[in-house]
């Protein structure tokens, strides 16, 4: 039997109604994956009935805790719903965690329409 997968999500505070809609239309297949979020998002997520290993809120350093497991190998995609019409003072953390996907060649998808093509794609895989 193959081990679960390890999804990553975060969401821009603008953008947690749409992850919460998000992953809820896709309960089931949350359900059998370990989700790790950022603090905030975490909560958001339980509320939809997944349990969630939430780490520190992203400008607290939760996406550095996220970029750790994906450099260890730990996180076999993210979701990160990005609100790119808001300033965040913590843009540089948000660019690190893109860097990071994209030095490691962990799939991230930024938007809902990305996020579920990935989704489509991990679900076909199991």
């Amino acid at each position: 039997m193959s081990k679960k997968l390890n999804f990553a999500v975060i969401a821009h505070d603008e953008k947690k109604a749409d992850m919460v809609a998000f992953i809820m239309k896709r309960l089931e297949f949350f359900k059998n994956v370990n989700i790790f979020a950022t603090g905030t998002t975490g909560k958001h997520i339980e509320f939809a009935g997944c349990d969630v290993n939430k780490f520190k809120s992203g400008p607290l350093g939760g996406d550095a805790q996220i970029a750790a497991m994906i450099v260890e190998k730990r996180i076999d995609c993210v979701v990160f719903f990005i609100d790119p019409l808001s300033s965040h003072p913590h843009e540089v953390d948000v660019q690190m965690l893109l860097r990071i996907c994209n030095v490691t060649d962990t799939p991230i998808a930024t938007n809902y329409s990305t996020a579920s093509r990935l989704v489509k794609y991990f679900e076909n895989s199991l």
